[in-house]
């Protein structure tokens, strides 16, 4: 752990957000590299609103690539944890070399596929004769930097589950800050539209993995980057991918959320609809991140004494986690309610895509004060390294649930637009009551079994 850090006593609390403050501030910053991309590109003249579509089209896909560096390193980073509360720091080692790989191997692989798939995914994901060009162009070159978002992503992993987040944070920091500077230059001084803001964004992620890798090749890091261990072993990497399977499934099964979404409503409600739910996306995507950031600080915390056998401060992490995250999330949920104008007005300045988003939004975050208590169990159960609870939670929510809900709503309601954007919120209420259930029943049992 980072050494001015005891993770094994003191408040709970105080170490919680010493480390969740830095996650979640680069969560947020993180959050940026998209959203400031959606935010200049609402606000084109002339095309703007088609161009946001065409944006929001090419989501799903830019949601899987992250997954993918979700499935090695939200898997690995915790198992590195476990075994530094074990004193056992050549295991811990190994884990961080074989994800490298993992992720080098994962990132040339989407990048071929995406960019040979591009035409047919596009259409696939709802893209009209209006808005293709757009998500043509925006993701034609965001593919070409894949390998620069799954590094940054994936390894920045493992310097948060060292306790390092002001590092975590500091390399997302950079990379945002790069790409709100370069953002207006590209897209209005260059002309370069939709196209400029994608090579801002690759060109941003590019610095953040550079700061990233040198931090972990350093002899400031605990866990190293070290040659010796950029070799793929069996025994090490499928275990990380195992434990992963969870945030990959939360992850890539949205970009399949995101796909039902899209053909349903334009098939309800046209070009505007799916304007619609590429903010309400956004907005869920603000509310979320910040979550996992918590989460994030939570992690090491909780896999360190869960290693170190500290069963004790286990809990006491997880309810101070439990409740950061339902106030968090309420307050989301009242913003969402009372004045969803705040977010809405970000994206766009057209009036009747204002007015059509401002309505969806207070349905489709309806219950959305009471998701923090989902989040808080599911990566609880990732953090101490129990990965079939967390799949379970994971397919429960959107692929048992949710991606079903969007289809079979619209049969029963005469607003069919609205039918589409009540499954979320029935999907959500469903789910968390099944999780809460779930951990209240096993979490005692859990803390009793013996480490793996």
């Amino acid at each position: 752990m980072a050494k001015d850090l005891d993770m094994t006593s003191g408040s709970v609390f105080k170490l919680l957000m010493k480390l969740s403050i830095p996650a979640i501030c680069a969560q947020i910053i993180n959050l940026l590299y998209n959203i400031v991309d959606r935010m200049y590109i609402g606000h084109i003249a002339l095309i703007g609103k088609d161009a946001l579509t065409g944006v929001g089209v090419c989501m799903p896909i830019i949601l899987a690539i992250s997954a993918f560096a979700a499935l090695v390193s939200m898997g690995g980073a915790p198992r590195s944890s476990i075994f530094m509360g074990k004193k056992d720091m050549d295991s811990a080692n190994k884990v961080l070399g074989n994800c490298a790989v993992a992720l080098v191997i994962i990132s040339i692989s989407l990048t071929v596929a995406v960019l040979f798939f591009k035409e047919d995914l596009l259409y696939l994901l709802g893209a009209s004769v209006n808005t293709f060009k757009y998500a043509n162009d925006y993701i034609s070159i965001y593919a070409l930097g894949t390998l620069f978002v799954q590094l940054t992503l994936g390894l920045n992993a493992f310097i948060t589950s060292q306790g390092f987040t002001n590092v975590s944070m500091k390399a997302t920091v950079i990379g945002a800050i790069c790409n709100i500077i370069l953002d207006p230059i590209f897209i209005f001084v260059l002309g370069l539209n939709v196209k400029g803001a994608a090579l801002a964004t690759i060109i941003s992620q590019f610095i953040s993995m550079i700061f990233v890798i040198r931090f972990l090749v350093s002899d400031k890091t605990i866990l190293r980057l070290d040659i010796k261990y950029l070799k793929l072993e069996k025994d090490v990497i499928v275990p990380c991918i195992t434990l992963g399977l969870a945030p990959f499934i939360m992850q890539f099964s949205e970009s399949f959320v995101m796909l039902a979404f899209n053909t349903s409503l334009a098939k309800y409600g046209g070009d505007i609809a799916v304007g619609a739910m590429t903010i309400l996306n956004s907005v869920n995507q603000f509310s979320m991140l910040p979550i996992v950031g918590l989460t994030q600080g939570a992690q090491p915390i909780i896999s360190y004494n869960y290693g170190a056998n500290n069963l004790k401060r286990v809990k006491s992490c997880f309810m101070v986690l439990l409740a950061c995250c339902l106030i968090f999330t309420s307050l989301i949920w009242s913003i969402c309610m009372f004045a969803p104008e705040v977010f809405v007005s970000l994206f766009t300045s057209d009036v009747e895509l204002r007015v059509f988003t401002i309505n969806a939004l207070r349905v489709f975050a309806f219950v959305l004060w009471i998701f923090g208590a989902q989040m808080a169990c599911q990566q609880t159960f990732i953090a101490v390294n129990k990965a079939a609870q967390a799949i379970f939670l994971a397919l429960l929510r959107k692929v048992v649930l949710l991606i079903p809900l969007i289809y079979i709503l619209p049969n029963f309601f005469s607003d069919k637009v609205f039918a589409v954007y009540l499954a979320e919120p029935v999907a959500d209420g469903i789910a968390v009551t099944v999780t809460v259930i779930l951990f209240v029943i096993t979490f005692k049992k859990l803390l009793r079994n013996s480490l793996d």
